[in-house]
Protein backbone atom coordinates (compact mmCIF):
# COMPACT_ATOMS: atom_id res chain seq x y z
CA UNK A 1 0.00 0.00 0.00
CA UNK A 2 1.20 3.51 -1.29
CA UNK A 3 1.76 6.34 1.47
CA UNK A 4 -0.96 8.11 -0.62
CA UNK A 5 -3.37 5.67 -0.61
CA UNK A 6 -2.86 4.56 3.00
CA UNK A 7 -3.96 8.68 3.45
CA UNK A 8 -7.33 7.89 1.85
CA UNK A 9 -8.16 5.39 4.97
CA UNK A 10 -6.49 8.32 7.31
CA UNK A 11 -9.06 10.50 6.11
CA UNK A 12 -11.66 8.14 6.28
CA UNK A 13 -10.38 7.01 9.79
CA UNK A 14 -8.65 10.68 10.54
CA UNK A 15 -7.12 9.12 14.32
CA UNK A 16 -4.27 7.47 14.84
CA UNK A 17 -2.84 5.40 17.94
CA UNK A 18 0.46 3.82 19.03
CA UNK A 19 -0.74 2.48 22.14
CA UNK A 20 -2.58 -0.77 22.02
CA UNK A 21 -4.53 0.41 25.65
CA UNK A 22 -5.88 3.38 24.51
CA UNK A 23 -7.49 2.08 21.03
CA UNK A 24 -10.69 3.96 20.70
CA UNK A 25 -13.40 2.86 18.30
CA UNK A 26 -12.09 3.62 14.25
CA UNK A 27 -8.48 4.38 15.34
CA UNK A 28 -5.57 3.03 12.91
CA UNK A 29 -3.18 1.68 15.23
CA UNK A 30 1.09 1.59 14.32
CA UNK A 31 2.51 -1.22 15.54
CA UNK A 32 5.43 0.35 17.08
CA UNK A 33 8.35 -1.68 18.38
CA UNK A 34 10.54 -0.67 20.95
CA UNK A 35 13.63 -1.70 22.95
CA UNK A 36 11.34 -3.99 25.17
CA UNK A 37 8.23 -4.37 22.96
CA UNK A 38 7.06 -5.71 19.40
CA UNK A 39 3.52 -3.95 18.57
CA UNK A 40 2.79 -6.23 15.73
CA UNK A 41 2.25 -8.48 18.92
CA UNK A 42 -0.57 -5.80 19.59
CA UNK A 43 -2.30 -5.63 16.69
CA UNK A 44 -5.02 -8.22 16.26
CA UNK A 45 -5.85 -6.82 19.93
CA UNK A 46 -6.26 -3.20 18.92
CA UNK A 47 -8.50 -4.34 16.35
CA UNK A 48 -10.67 -6.52 18.74
CA UNK A 49 -11.06 -3.41 20.71
CA UNK A 50 -12.60 -1.36 17.40
CA UNK A 51 -9.41 -0.06 15.16
CA UNK A 52 -10.46 0.22 11.86
CA UNK A 53 -6.79 -0.45 10.78
CA UNK A 54 -3.77 -2.28 11.88
CA UNK A 55 -0.20 -1.05 10.44
CA UNK A 56 1.79 -3.75 11.00
CA UNK A 57 5.58 -4.49 9.21
CA UNK A 58 5.83 -8.60 9.89
CA UNK A 59 4.09 -10.60 7.57
CA UNK A 60 2.99 -13.12 10.15
CA UNK A 61 0.53 -10.94 11.77
CA UNK A 62 -0.59 -9.22 8.78
CA UNK A 63 -3.98 -12.49 8.78
CA UNK A 64 -6.71 -10.24 7.37
CA UNK A 65 -8.15 -6.81 5.38
CA UNK A 66 -7.66 -4.82 7.94
CA UNK A 67 -4.04 -5.37 8.65
CA UNK A 68 -1.96 -2.76 6.23
CA UNK A 69 1.49 -4.66 5.90
CA UNK A 70 4.72 -2.33 5.35
CA UNK A 71 7.95 -2.49 4.96
CA UNK A 72 8.87 -0.32 8.31
CA UNK A 73 5.73 0.61 10.69
CA UNK A 74 8.09 3.92 12.38
CA UNK A 75 8.89 4.98 8.84
CA UNK A 76 5.56 4.92 7.49
CA UNK A 77 3.73 7.12 10.65
CA UNK A 78 6.48 9.31 9.65
CA UNK A 79 5.45 9.50 5.89
CA UNK A 80 2.09 9.34 6.31
CA UNK A 81 2.68 12.45 8.86
CA UNK A 82 4.69 14.32 6.19
CA UNK A 83 2.03 13.79 3.42
CA UNK A 84 -0.67 15.22 5.54
CA UNK A 85 1.12 17.97 6.47
CA UNK A 86 1.80 18.94 2.78
CA UNK A 87 -2.11 19.44 2.71
CA UNK A 88 -2.88 21.73 4.99
CA UNK A 89 -2.17 25.34 3.72
CA UNK A 90 -1.25 26.75 7.68
CA UNK A 91 1.21 27.80 8.93
CA UNK A 92 3.78 26.08 10.83
CA UNK A 93 6.18 27.01 13.65
CA UNK A 94 8.71 24.54 15.00
CA UNK A 95 10.21 25.61 18.30
CA UNK A 96 13.61 23.86 20.07
CA UNK A 97 16.01 25.00 22.19
CA UNK A 98 18.02 24.02 25.41
CA UNK A 99 15.79 25.44 27.81
CA UNK A 100 12.62 27.25 28.01
CA UNK A 101 11.07 25.35 24.64
CA UNK A 102 7.94 23.91 26.54
CA UNK A 103 7.16 27.20 28.43
CA UNK A 104 7.49 29.05 25.62
CA UNK A 105 4.98 26.49 23.22
CA UNK A 106 2.43 26.90 25.82
CA UNK A 107 2.74 30.39 26.16
CA UNK A 108 2.30 30.36 21.85
CA UNK A 109 -0.72 28.42 22.38
CA UNK A 110 -1.97 30.82 24.67
CA UNK A 111 -1.55 34.22 22.58
CA UNK A 112 -2.32 32.22 18.83
CA UNK A 113 -5.44 30.40 20.12
CA UNK A 114 -7.01 33.58 20.89
CA UNK A 115 -7.58 34.47 17.62
CA UNK A 116 -6.91 31.37 15.95
CA UNK A 117 -8.06 27.76 15.80
CA UNK A 118 -4.80 26.38 16.68
CA UNK A 119 -3.25 22.64 16.90
CA UNK A 120 0.16 22.33 19.12
CA UNK A 121 2.54 19.44 20.45
CA UNK A 122 0.90 18.08 23.86
CA UNK A 123 3.08 17.15 26.55
CA UNK A 124 6.60 16.22 25.45
CA UNK A 125 5.55 14.18 21.98
CA UNK A 126 8.43 16.04 20.75
CA UNK A 127 10.51 13.53 19.67
CA UNK A 128 10.45 10.75 16.39
CA UNK A 129 7.09 9.16 17.53
CA UNK A 130 5.63 13.01 19.04
CA UNK A 131 6.02 14.83 16.10
CA UNK A 132 4.28 12.72 13.29
CA UNK A 133 1.57 12.30 15.84
CA UNK A 134 1.59 16.05 16.51
CA UNK A 135 0.91 16.44 12.79
CA UNK A 136 -1.54 13.70 12.43
CA UNK A 137 -4.03 15.71 15.15
CA UNK A 138 -4.30 18.82 13.14
CA UNK A 139 -7.85 18.40 11.51
CA UNK A 140 -8.99 20.54 8.35
CA UNK A 141 -10.47 23.43 10.77
CA UNK A 142 -7.00 24.00 11.80
CA UNK A 143 -5.50 27.82 10.90
CA UNK A 144 -2.27 27.51 12.95
CA UNK A 145 0.25 24.68 14.10
CA UNK A 146 2.99 24.54 16.81
CA UNK A 147 5.65 21.50 16.59
CA UNK A 148 7.84 21.54 19.24
CA UNK A 149 11.17 19.21 18.84
CA UNK A 150 13.51 17.75 21.01
CA UNK A 151 16.47 16.39 20.45
CA UNK A 152 19.53 14.84 22.03
CA UNK A 153 21.52 14.16 18.86
CA UNK A 154 22.88 15.33 15.80
CA UNK A 155 20.75 15.06 12.64
CA UNK A 156 17.14 14.52 14.62
CA UNK A 157 15.80 18.23 14.03
CA UNK A 158 16.64 18.05 10.72
CA UNK A 159 14.36 14.84 10.12
CA UNK A 160 11.66 16.85 12.00
CA UNK A 161 11.71 19.49 9.86
CA UNK A 162 11.56 17.04 6.97
CA UNK A 163 8.66 15.76 8.47
CA UNK A 164 6.65 19.14 9.87
CA UNK A 165 8.12 21.30 6.91
CA UNK A 166 7.84 24.45 9.09
CA UNK A 167 7.18 28.18 7.54
CA UNK A 168 8.55 29.56 10.95
CA UNK A 169 11.25 28.39 13.63
CA UNK A 170 12.05 29.62 17.45
CA UNK A 171 15.72 28.63 18.81
CA UNK A 172 14.80 29.25 22.61
CA UNK A 173 18.42 29.09 23.42
CA UNK A 174 21.56 26.63 23.22
CA UNK A 175 22.95 25.51 26.75
CA UNK A 176 24.48 22.50 28.02
CA UNK A 177 21.90 19.90 27.73
CA UNK A 178 22.05 16.24 26.47
CA UNK A 179 25.73 16.83 26.14
CA UNK A 180 26.08 13.15 26.01
CA UNK A 181 24.46 12.95 23.19
CA UNK A 182 25.75 15.95 21.54
CA UNK A 183 29.45 15.56 22.21
CA UNK A 184 29.70 19.28 23.28
CA UNK A 185 27.99 22.59 23.70
CA UNK A 186 29.02 23.42 19.96
CA UNK A 187 27.38 20.18 19.12
CA UNK A 188 24.29 21.31 20.75
CA UNK A 189 24.48 24.78 18.78
CA UNK A 190 24.87 21.94 15.44
CA UNK A 191 22.09 19.82 16.43
CA UNK A 192 19.31 22.65 17.24
CA UNK A 193 20.72 24.96 14.32
CA UNK A 194 19.75 22.18 12.01
CA UNK A 195 16.14 24.07 12.43
CA UNK A 196 17.23 27.24 10.84
CA UNK A 197 19.34 25.52 8.25
CA UNK A 198 16.23 24.27 7.21
CA UNK A 199 14.10 27.38 6.85
CA UNK A 200 17.55 29.14 5.01
CA UNK A 201 17.37 26.57 2.13
CA UNK A 202 13.27 27.26 2.33
CA UNK A 203 13.20 30.92 2.83
CA UNK A 204 11.61 30.57 6.15
CA UNK A 205 11.31 33.03 8.19
CA UNK A 206 12.71 33.19 12.34
CA UNK A 207 11.69 34.61 15.75
CA UNK A 208 14.93 35.52 17.13
CA UNK A 209 16.10 36.37 20.83
CA UNK A 210 18.68 39.60 20.30
CA UNK A 211 19.89 39.04 23.75
CA UNK A 212 21.86 35.75 22.51
CA UNK A 213 24.73 36.65 19.76
CA UNK A 214 25.65 33.44 18.99
CA UNK A 215 21.99 33.04 17.57
CA UNK A 216 22.40 35.61 15.64
CA UNK A 217 25.65 33.98 14.11
CA UNK A 218 23.38 30.67 13.43
CA UNK A 219 20.94 32.82 11.83
CA UNK A 220 22.99 34.45 8.99
CA UNK A 221 22.07 33.44 5.76
CA UNK A 222 17.78 34.12 6.34
CA UNK A 223 16.19 36.82 4.97
CA UNK A 224 13.06 37.26 7.93
CA UNK A 225 14.21 38.19 10.75
CA UNK A 226 11.99 39.15 13.86
CA UNK A 227 13.97 39.81 16.93
CA UNK A 228 12.62 40.32 20.29
CA UNK A 229 15.60 41.10 24.01
CA UNK A 230 15.91 43.28 26.00
CA UNK A 231 17.43 46.08 23.52
CA UNK A 232 18.05 46.46 19.90
CA UNK A 233 15.08 44.46 19.14
CA UNK A 234 12.04 44.55 16.90
CA UNK A 235 9.93 43.65 20.25
CA UNK A 236 11.58 44.91 23.56
CA UNK A 237 10.62 43.80 27.04
CA UNK A 238 12.33 43.91 31.09
CA UNK A 239 11.73 42.04 33.77
CA UNK A 240 9.86 44.62 36.68
CA UNK A 241 9.22 44.15 40.12
CA UNK A 242 11.22 41.77 42.54
CA UNK A 243 8.15 39.71 43.25
CA UNK A 244 8.31 35.24 43.16
CA UNK A 245 6.27 35.67 39.97
CA UNK A 246 8.02 37.41 36.84
CA UNK A 247 6.17 41.23 35.67
CA UNK A 248 6.88 42.26 31.76
CA UNK A 249 6.77 45.72 30.82
CA UNK A 250 6.94 45.34 26.71
CA UNK A 251 7.35 48.22 24.43
CA UNK A 252 5.56 48.37 21.62
CA UNK A 253 4.65 51.27 18.96
CA UNK A 254 6.32 54.08 21.86
CA UNK A 255 3.94 52.40 24.75
CA UNK A 256 4.33 50.52 27.68
CA UNK A 257 2.18 47.57 28.40
CA UNK A 258 2.61 45.44 32.06
CA UNK A 259 2.06 41.69 32.14
CA UNK A 260 2.32 40.11 35.26
CA UNK A 261 2.47 36.69 34.82
CA UNK A 262 1.94 33.06 36.77
CA UNK A 263 5.82 32.18 35.28
CA UNK A 264 8.61 32.47 38.09
CA UNK A 265 11.83 33.84 37.42
CA UNK A 266 13.53 36.47 35.35
CA UNK A 267 14.61 33.66 33.22
CA UNK A 268 11.16 33.33 31.57
CA UNK A 269 11.36 37.00 30.27
CA UNK A 270 12.75 35.92 26.94
CA UNK A 271 9.78 33.69 26.61
CA UNK A 272 7.36 36.03 27.83
CA UNK A 273 8.81 38.31 24.62
CA UNK A 274 8.70 35.30 22.39
CA UNK A 275 5.01 35.02 22.71
CA UNK A 276 4.78 39.09 22.86
CA UNK A 277 6.97 38.79 19.09
CA UNK A 278 4.72 35.57 17.76
CA UNK A 279 1.58 37.21 18.39
CA UNK A 280 2.14 40.91 17.38
CA UNK A 281 3.65 39.26 13.99
CA UNK A 282 0.41 37.10 13.17
CA UNK A 283 -1.62 40.41 14.14
CA UNK A 284 -2.80 39.40 17.54
CA UNK A 285 -3.14 42.87 19.33
CA UNK A 286 -1.29 43.90 22.84
CA UNK A 287 -4.18 43.67 25.03
CA UNK A 288 -5.05 39.85 23.87
CA UNK A 289 -1.58 39.11 24.44
CA UNK A 290 -1.88 40.13 27.32
CA UNK A 291 -4.61 38.64 28.73
CA UNK A 292 -3.41 35.40 27.24
CA UNK A 293 -0.07 35.58 28.51
CA UNK A 294 -1.20 36.35 32.21
CA UNK A 295 -4.19 33.29 32.36
CA UNK A 296 -1.39 30.89 31.31
CA UNK A 297 -0.07 29.02 34.80
CA UNK A 298 2.47 26.41 34.11
CA UNK A 299 1.62 22.36 35.35
CA UNK A 300 3.26 19.15 35.15
CA UNK A 301 6.16 19.94 37.07
CA UNK A 302 8.25 22.73 34.73
CA UNK A 303 8.52 25.89 37.04
CA UNK A 304 5.27 25.40 38.69
CA UNK A 305 4.51 27.61 41.66
CA UNK A 306 2.72 25.51 44.51
CA UNK A 307 1.26 26.44 47.94
CA UNK A 308 1.68 23.52 50.33
CA UNK A 309 1.07 24.45 54.52
CA UNK A 310 3.26 27.07 55.46
CA UNK A 311 5.59 26.97 52.40
CA UNK A 312 5.67 28.52 49.05
CA UNK A 313 7.17 26.28 46.39
CA UNK A 314 8.74 26.31 43.29
CA UNK A 315 8.38 22.93 41.56
CA UNK A 316 10.95 21.99 38.44
CA UNK A 317 11.09 18.52 38.43
CA UNK A 318 11.13 18.15 34.56
CA UNK A 319 14.37 18.79 33.02
CA UNK A 320 17.80 19.92 34.63
CA UNK A 321 20.93 21.09 32.59
CA UNK A 322 23.95 23.35 33.80
CA UNK A 323 22.28 26.50 31.72
CA UNK A 324 18.56 26.23 33.60
CA UNK A 325 20.32 25.08 37.05
CA UNK A 326 22.23 28.02 37.03
CA UNK A 327 19.43 30.15 36.68
CA UNK A 328 16.77 28.84 39.04
CA UNK A 329 19.63 29.11 41.88
CA UNK A 330 20.58 32.63 40.66
CA UNK A 331 16.23 33.41 41.09
CA UNK A 332 15.68 32.45 44.09
CA UNK A 333 19.04 34.05 45.37
CA UNK A 334 17.91 36.90 44.54
CA UNK A 335 14.24 36.59 45.82
CA UNK A 336 13.61 38.76 49.03
CA UNK A 337 12.73 35.86 51.18
CA UNK A 338 13.93 35.21 54.40
CA UNK A 339 13.78 31.14 54.77
CA UNK A 340 15.19 30.08 51.43
CA UNK A 341 15.54 26.38 50.97
CA UNK A 342 17.23 24.69 47.71
CA UNK A 343 16.09 20.75 47.51
CA UNK A 344 18.13 19.68 44.51
CA UNK A 345 19.09 16.71 42.28
CA UNK A 346 21.45 15.37 39.87
CA UNK A 347 21.33 16.56 36.07
CA UNK A 348 20.77 13.41 33.95
CA UNK A 349 22.72 12.96 30.33
CA UNK A 350 25.94 14.82 31.07
CA UNK A 351 28.74 12.36 29.67
CA UNK A 352 31.83 12.81 30.80
CA UNK A 353 31.04 16.09 31.94
CA UNK A 354 29.07 14.89 34.51
CA UNK A 355 31.43 15.27 37.79
CA UNK A 356 32.65 19.13 36.37
CA UNK A 357 29.04 20.21 36.15
CA UNK A 358 27.55 18.82 39.32
CA UNK A 359 30.98 20.76 41.12
CA UNK A 360 30.36 23.71 39.22
CA UNK A 361 27.16 23.81 40.98
CA UNK A 362 28.22 23.31 44.39
CA UNK A 363 30.60 26.38 43.89
CA UNK A 364 27.86 28.34 42.48
CA UNK A 365 25.95 27.52 45.81
CA UNK A 366 28.90 28.32 47.84
CA UNK A 367 29.79 31.59 45.90
CA UNK A 368 26.05 33.21 46.54
CA UNK A 369 26.17 32.29 49.94
CA UNK A 370 23.07 30.01 50.34
CA UNK A 371 23.26 27.61 52.94
CA UNK A 372 19.96 25.63 53.40
CA UNK A 373 20.72 23.34 50.79
CA UNK A 374 20.06 19.62 50.45
CA UNK A 375 21.28 17.79 47.57
CA UNK A 376 20.61 14.01 46.37
CA UNK A 377 21.91 11.61 43.64
CA UNK A 378 24.68 9.95 42.80
CA UNK A 379 25.77 12.24 40.63
CA UNK A 380 26.91 14.42 43.68
CA UNK A 381 29.52 11.56 44.78
CA UNK A 382 33.24 12.44 44.80
CA UNK A 383 32.18 16.40 44.81
CA UNK A 384 33.74 18.64 47.69
CA UNK A 385 30.19 19.21 49.27
CA UNK A 386 29.43 20.92 51.96
CA UNK A 387 25.95 20.27 51.72
CA UNK A 388 23.61 17.33 53.21
CA UNK A 389 23.47 14.88 50.69
CA UNK A 390 21.05 11.82 49.78
CA UNK A 391 21.38 9.24 47.32
CA UNK A 392 17.86 9.56 46.29
CA UNK A 393 14.67 11.73 46.04
CA UNK A 394 12.50 9.01 48.36
CA UNK A 395 15.54 9.10 50.85
CA UNK A 396 14.92 12.81 51.31
CA UNK A 397 11.60 12.56 51.77
CA UNK A 398 11.62 10.15 54.23
CA UNK A 399 13.99 12.88 56.18
CA UNK A 400 11.96 15.49 55.28
CA UNK A 401 8.87 13.60 56.88
CA UNK A 402 11.47 13.67 60.23
CA UNK A 403 12.78 16.73 59.80
CA UNK A 404 10.05 19.40 58.32
CA UNK A 405 10.49 22.94 57.02
CA UNK A 406 8.15 24.88 57.58
CA UNK A 407 7.30 28.90 57.01
CA UNK A 408 9.93 28.59 53.98
CA UNK A 409 10.30 29.64 50.13
CA UNK A 410 11.82 26.14 47.92
CA UNK A 411 13.19 25.78 44.81
CA UNK A 412 13.07 21.52 44.35
CA UNK A 413 14.51 21.15 40.97
CA UNK A 414 16.02 17.87 39.33
CA UNK A 415 16.36 15.96 36.24
CA UNK A 416 12.75 13.91 35.38
CA UNK A 417 15.58 10.85 36.71
CA UNK A 418 16.14 12.70 39.60
CA UNK A 419 12.19 12.30 40.28
CA UNK A 420 12.51 15.37 42.90
CA UNK A 421 8.62 15.44 42.57
CA UNK A 422 8.50 12.94 45.14
CA UNK A 423 9.82 15.12 48.03
CA UNK A 424 6.50 16.82 47.80
CA UNK A 425 4.57 14.60 50.05
CA UNK A 426 6.91 15.98 52.81
CA UNK A 427 4.91 18.91 52.72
Amino acid sequence: MTIRELYELYLKYPAVQTDSRKIKAGDIFFALKGDNFNGNAFAAQALADGAAYAVVDEAAYATGPQYVLVTDVLQTLQQLAAHHRLQLPIPVIAITGSNGKTTTKELLIAVLSAKYKTYATEGNLNNHIGVPLTLLKIKPDAEFAIVEMGASHIGEIASYCRIAAPDYGLITNCGKAHIEGFGSLEGVRKGKGELYDFLREFSGSIFRNADLPYLSDMARGIDEQVTYGTANAEIIGRATGHNLLLQVTILTAGLETQIQTQLVGDYNLANVLAAVAVGEYFDVDIDTIKKAIESYAPSNSRSQWLEKGTNKIILDAYNANPTSMKLAIENIAQLEADNKWLLLGAMKEMGETAAAEHQALIDLLQQLGLKQVILTGAEYEGTRNPYPWFATAQQLKDYLLQHPIQNATLLIKGSRGSKMETVLDAF
